[in-house]
């Protein structure tokens, strides 16, 4: 299991990741408040994804976020770190996205 650092750690990896993805590709409309819950753990993280980055990013549960992810902590460390595959891991339900269908549209550009 991972820790919460190495949770926090992946999750500003993936934060970095978008930061690139975002410089390279131009920006995406969206911008919506994001929770990713870590269920193994017992813990939250939240933030903003603006203009395809991921901003924001602070400890703690959003429980009005507009997209939100629920993984364990070993899940998400593998998918930030490309050992996952984000489609396998959602229908396999290892991790769960909880979003409006046209946001769902614009995170797949994302990851």
């Amino acid at each position: 299991m991972a820790s919460v650092d190495e949770c926090r750690q992946a999750l500003r990896d993936l934060a970095a990741r978008l930061d690139r993805h975002a410089e390279m590709q131009g920006r995406i409309d969206l911008d919506r408040t994001l929770a990713c819950r870590i269920t193994d753990l017992d813990t939250a993280f939240h933030g903003r994804i603006a203009g395809g980055r991921l901003v924001d990013l602070t400890d703690g549960d959003d429980p009005k976020a507009k997209i939100a992810l629920s993984t364990t902590s070993d899940d998400l460390v593998a998918l930030v770190h490309g050992q996952l595959d984000v489609g396998r891991a959602v229908t396999s339900r290892r991790v769960s996205i909880k979003a409006n269908p046209f946001d769902l549209m614009k995170l797949r550009k994302l990851l």
